[in-house]
């Protein structure tokens, strides 16, 4: 039997209908700073996405543009003046950054309360003792996702294939706090395919296309594929599309429930941004 698929883009719109019937009950308006430096065309249709979704949900929404010849100085600059400004609630620098800045030292430069990726080391340490404080946006939507598929976590085994700030290692930190049994995968990991088959819940962030085949799925798994890869569309010369770091068709024919790329994890962290700035608004931290 087929794999159920998870619809992100069905459970994003159900959060973000949420989210904006808070903003209207609490009588807020959240303020979303979004900062992007140089011209990258991936970069620029997310802010994009980013600032149209905060607006339909009844947030105010700023982007700051800065040239690909920025110094790092500018970008600190920027991101001061916005850490004091009343009306922002949460700032997101979009990644990656020109070669001649520091992304570590603008990320740790965000004051900690308007950090809405989840990024600052004061958050990044909360999530790892189990405070509340801010989470990432991308494993915050895949957990929102997996229990679309398997309320019950407990006990169960979970692979994350990926150990990157952004969402391998948050994403270890989120099942550990749901009680499952979690290792992290990644390019040094001996007889892969085998440690991918022991998983009641596989987690795919490695960056390459396809790269999960049906065979490394275990029967009835969860499978959450982060992955946005663009490739050549073979069926239509001269074209692309987008696939995940999982092989689709064949992962549906063993798995239980399964993300699709796209319309998956993608709707879900723009959902949880916004779900995080909204908290910022309100000066609270959400606990999961």
């Amino acid at each position: 039997m087929a794999a159920r698929t998870i619809d992100g883009a069905a459970v994003a719109k159900r959060l973000r209908e949420k989210i904006a019937e808070k903003i209207v009950a609490r009588r807020v308006v959240p303020g979303l700073a979004v900062v992007l430096v140089g011209d990258d065309p991936a970069s620029q249709v997310y802010v994009r996405n980013k600032g149209r979704a905060a607006e339909e949900v009844g947030m105010k929404s700023w982007t700051h543009r800065l040239p690909a010849d920025a110094t790092q100085k500018q970008l600190l600059d920027l991101i001061a003046g916005l850490n004091i400004d009343p009306q922002v609630h949460g700032i997101l620098v979009q990644l990656p950054l020109p070669k001649q800045i520091d992304a570590q030292a603008i990320i740790a430069a965000v004051d900690p309360a308007k950090d809405v990726d989840g990024f600052h080391p004061v958050n990044a340490g909360r999530l790892s003792l189990g405070l509340p404080g801010f989470v990432p946006c991308t494993p915050r939507g895949c957990m929102i996702l997996i229990r679309e598929a398997l309320p019950d976590l407990a006990g169960r085994k979970a692979l994350v294939l990926g150990r990157s700030n952004i969402v391998g290692k948050p994403m270890m930190q989120l099942l550990l706090r749901a009680d499952c049994t979690v290792m992290v995968a990644h390019s040094k990991t001996r007889d892969l395919p085998a440690e991918c088959r022991t998983a009641d819940i596989l987690v795919a962030a490695i960056g390459k296309p396809e790269f999960v085949r049906g065979d490394w799925i275990k029967p009835g798994a969860v499978v959450i594929d982060v992955g946005i890869n663009r490739i050549d569309n073979l069926a239509q010369p001269g074209k692309s599309k987008l696939v995940g770091d999982v092989a689709y068709g064949e992962a549906m024919e063993r798995a239980a429930a399964i993300t699709p790329v796209p319309g998956g994890v993608g709707p879900m962290t723009i959902a949880c941004l916004l779900e995080n700035t909204l908290w910022g608004a309100l000066g609270e931290v959400m606990g999961l």
